[in-house]
């Protein structure tokens, strides 16, 4: 009997990919463990498994094409009596080759004060939640009429506060009365207007078309099709900017005593396995503000109207890769020391260079952590990675004249740009967060003396 080998399910909102390589051909014994097909999602490079052992009988896809999940891949004779069609394959996932590339990676994609720094890490991540605009949406909102909304100061204040213009509003109330239910309804419609997808990508959006002028008028073009990784930052980078209402914080911090110690202790993190550098110390005192300002811990369920509280600690470092910006995810970073921390950073940041990340690993951060330090650069505003509510930029360190109230002695500045959800956080609470973090660093004891 011959055994369909099956696209399995390749992780949340992915529901295809496209074949890089078909690695059997008709004829070729295969194991349950051959890999036969090596294919290429949004975020990573997957190796699919036969799940059967037996002879390939016939190859029903080739190099190119796109395939979904559950679809047949080829037709695998012999032995595995079609058991393997009842097994559920796990594919494993790495991350995606480079293609002929043309950009660097944006601000979207996530993570570094390189001078310190193990792990690269250009760029930033986003997030997702209330669009202000319908971004083509089948349901359509109505237009002001150019009166007055014959709506309630209240209601009026609840459309505000969630992006949604109250004119535009059409209230089942008498004679048209607007209520908060006719405000909630337009948002869920307005939501699922600006999530409608790019392709075949669930959770994309929908971006405005522009029409490009004939670029051969004026001399040699080239062109690339946006797919991988690429496509997936261009996508969530877009949901991130349509639909969180960002703001940027900046502080600066003294490190000049962090440096010294962090440069004393180098030689046992290397010991350990791993590299002590800003970034892995920025990750036990991110989880530690997370706990102190729980705010930037959470998330805004707008189907549901709340906000989820999240109580773990996981945090997102963005890596520079040849294929894209990644950001893998350190998981319960507040119950390792910075030691271990440091060597976890840095075979997560060499997994996602030789793309070898699994989707588990790009998955569950509450907060990023992109850093830029080793490039250059004063400062920068990085981007929300939805549907986190806030992202951590870090800037090239300099030394600086700093007046200690007799005079002007060279310090160590570290620039630090702090973007939020401005739905879930304020400026104060996010000015206090940041200067929080700017003490721990300045005073390396504060993490130990309060947590």
């Amino acid at each position: 009997m011959a055994t369909e080998v099956k696209l399995p399910n390749l992780g949340d909102n992915i529901e295809g990919a496209d074949v890089l390589r078909v690695l059997v051909k008709a004829g070729d014994k295969v194991s349950a463990q051959t890999t036969v097909v090596e294919l290429e999602t949004d975020k990573a490079t997957v190796e699919v498994p036969a799940e059967a052992e037996g002879t390939v009988e016939k190859v029903l896809v080739k190099q190119g094409d796109r395939v979904k999940v559950g679809q047949a891949l080829m037709t695998v004779a012999g032995g595995d009596g079609g058991k393997a069609a009842a097994r559920a394959p796990e594919a494993t996932a790495k991350e995606a080759p480079a293609p002929a590339r043309a950009a660097p990676a944006p601000v979207k994609a996530a993570e570094t004060t390189r001078a310190a720094e193990g792990v690269k890490t250009p760029m930033e991540s986003p997030r997702k939640d209330p669009p202000r605009h319908t971004n083509g949406s089948s349901k359509s909102v109505p237009e002001s009429s150019g009166k007055p909304a014959p709506a309630a100061p209240s209601v009026r204040r609840l459309a505000r506060e969630i992006g949604v213009n109250i004119n535009s509003v059409k209230g089942t109330g008498p004679h048209g009365r607007i209520s908060p239910e006719d405000v909630k309804r337009t948002a869920k419609q307005m939501l699922a207007g600006a999530v409608t997808a790019v392709g075949s990508s669930p959770g994309a959006v929908a971006a405005p078309r522009v029409s490009l002028p004939d670029f051969s008028r004026w001399g040699e073009v080239s062109r690339e099709p946006l797919k991988g990784v690429r496509k997936k930052t261009s996508e969530q980078m877009t949901l991130a900017w349509t639909t969180i209402p960002q703001v940027t914080q900046y502080d600066q911090c003294d490190i000049t005593d962090l440096e010294k110690l962090r440069v004393s202790l180098s030689p046992r993190a290397e010991k350990a396995g791993g590299k002590l550098t800003v970034t892995a110390i920025l990750l036990k005192v991110l989880a530690s503000a997370l706990k102190r300002f729980p705010d930037f811990n959470s998330s805004l369920d707008l189907e549901t109207q709340e906000i989820v509280y999240k109580k773990f600690f996981n945090v997102g470092v963005a890596v520079d890769t040849p294929s894209g910006l990644l950001v893998p995810v350190v998981k319960n970073v507040d119950s390792k020391n910075i030691m271990e921390l440091s060597a976890e950073l840095q075979a997560l940041g060499a997994k996602a260079r030789d793309r070898k990340t699994s989707m588990e690993e790009l998955q569950g951060a509450c907060i990023t952590i992109t850093n830029l330090g080793g490039i250059g650069g004063t400062a920068f505003s990085p981007i929300v990675n939805p549907p986190e509510a806030a992202i951590l930029g870090v800037s090239r360190s300099k030394m600086e004249p700093v007046w200690d109230g007799a005079q002007f002695v060279p310090r160590l500045i570290l620039p630090l740009s702090l973007s939020y959800d401005h739905r879930l956080i304020d400026g104060a609470s996010a000015a206090r967060f940041l200067r929080w973090i700017c003490s721990a660093l300045e005073q390396p004891f504060l993490l130990a003396f309060e947590g």
